[in-house]
């Protein structure tokens, strides 16, 4: 089997598990939870900033808003933006960090316990659905994209994918060794399917406005 930049990095650091339980992370997934972590924070500390303006003055025009389908000021007024009575950004503010903190553990040699990588799991898990509700609502009912908010959702998926991959590897979620085995080969299959279903149902969604462009 051809081994991947993903599956060498369980030995980069000496992730294996050990003999009291402990799992740690190779330095590839290490720091690319540390890149999505702080490209989500940026993501969500504009968007942040941006709300806070729009609600000081309602004729504010953020600077992502660039054309009727690019527009995060349509984001920032519709009811999806308050999902859960704040904006959502302020999830991503809490959220983003603790995944920063947690790879600077990591990248100090910090270990953690399979009940630990669960809840990574779990939370990615929410992250990532959460993410797609937003994609279908600013496709299909407010009508405009927020590049800020396309940022974090790019992120979200990397964050989600790979901590699969990390478990799966590591045997913290079961699967047959056929499975695992063609995840640590092809990791990067699904994300790349990921993206590109995201931007074809973008250009298929606003094909007549992106054709006059052309």
């Amino acid at each position: 089997m051809v081994t991947t930049a993903v599956d060498t990095a369980r030995t980069d650091s000496g992730s294996q598990e050990s003999a009291d339980g402990l799992i740690g992370a190779g330095r590839a997934f290490t720091w690319l939870l540390v890149v999505c972590g702080a490209l989500g924070l940026l993501a969500s500390w504009v968007i942040t900033i941006d709300k806070f303006k729009l609600l000081e003055d309602p004729n504010f025009v953020p600077g992502c808003s660039l054309n009727p389908i690019i527009s995060c000021g349509n984001i920032m007024k519709s009811e999806q933006a308050h999902a859960f009575g704040f904006p959502n950004p302020m999830i991503g503010m809490v959220a983003y960090p603790v995944v920063i903190a947690l790879a600077a553990g990591m990248l100090a040699g910090a270990r953690y316990r399979r009940w630990f990588w669960l809840g990574l799991q779990g939370g990615t898990l929410f992250g990532v659905g959460f993410v797609t509700w937003l994609q279908y609502q600013s496709l299909y009912n407010i009508g405009s994209l927020c590049l800020w908010c396309s940022l974090a959702w790019v992120v979200t998926i990397a964050l989600f994918w790979y901590t699969l991959v990390h478990n799966l590897k590591h045997e913290i979620i079961p699967a047959p060794a056929r499975v695992r085995d063609l995840v640590l080969e092809f990791h990067w299959v699904v994300p790349v399917l990921w993206y590109g279903a995201i931007a074809v149902a973008i250009l298929t969604r606003w094909w007549t406005y992106w054709s006059t462009l052309i």
